[in-house]
């Protein structure tokens, strides 16, 4: 499925949409589940994550990506960790309202983000191996995308799905936090 959001890809992440100012039953603003498998080929082990993303203004017209959660992965011991995780970066307008560049949070380039059919796939080389990511939306409030991670350091698939969190538009607090 191609959804295009009618006022782009920024306004799906926050779950803003025109509509009715008057209603109150809006979606949270930038708020979304995340469930994350991760194999590591290699190794033939597995992992999950679990957590919340938040998508927030940062008052440039682009977005905050704040990701937090619990990650448990096998440890060396045939143990298993489980334990808090974090990640940020930022998303910046692209050259068309249907994409958004990603940066790391020191500004250097990641890759761009995108839904449409003809940019949904993108790549980053991390010396010396290469990611490759796809993005598809399931509808107004899921989307998935998959890293393909490969190269003689790593062997990873990386299957992450996002569902929008219920609840109203109030994103004032920089993490889409309720006044």
């Amino acid at each position: 499925m191609n959804l295009q959001h009618p006022s782009g890809l920024r306004d799906y992440l926050l779950g803003t949409t025109p509509a009715d100012p008057s209603s109150s039953d809006l979606p949270a603003a930038g708020r979304w589940s995340v469930e994350r498998t991760m194999l590591d080929r290699a190794a033939g082990t597995r992992g999950t994550f679990t957590g919340v993303v938040i998508f927030s203004p940062d008052g440039d017209g682009g977005l905050r990506f704040h990701e937090e959660g619990t990650v448990v992965w096998p440890a060396a011991d045939a143990d298993t960790f489980s334990g808090p995780a974090t990640r940020d970066y930022l998303l910046r307008p692209a050259d068309t309202p249907d994409a958004m560049d990603m940066l790391f949070p020191d500004g250097r380039p990641f890759h761009r983000m995108s839904f449409s059919p003809e940019a949904s796939q993108d790549r980053h080389w991390c010396d010396p191996d290469t990611y490759r990511v796809t993005y598809l939306v399931h509808g107004e409030d899921e989307f998935s995308y998959v890293w393909d991670v490969t190269g003689p350091r790593k062997d990873l698939l990386l299957e992450s799905v996002l569902r929008r969190l219920p609840g109203t538009v109030a994103a004032v607090d920089g993490l889409g936090s309720k006044p």
